[in-house]
């Protein structure tokens, strides 16, 4: 299961929907690698519209944040 999913109301189908992926002192890229090798894109196989990857990593040593956001190319 993703940690969050955001799926657009029907009036804002213009609008991505988005698979987000929280880490905690790990990798962005594992992060994206995890939604895509978990296929928990397959959940949203009805939704027609776009799709927005994002993976979040909180570094707990420097109190940061990381993000990568990338737009996932339907097959």
């Amino acid at each position: 299961f993703a940690d969050i999913c955001l799926i657009p109301r029907k009036i804002h189908m213009d609008k991505p929907a988005v698979i987000i992926e929280l880490k905690w002192d790990k990798s962005v890229s594992g992060a994206i690698a995890q939604i895509k090798e978990k296929k928990y894109i397959d959940a949203l196989s009805e939704y027609q519209g776009n799709l927005i990857l994002a993976g979040i990593n909180y570094d707990r040593k420097t109190k940061t944040h990381i993000c990568v956001i990338e737009k996932f190319q339907k097959v």
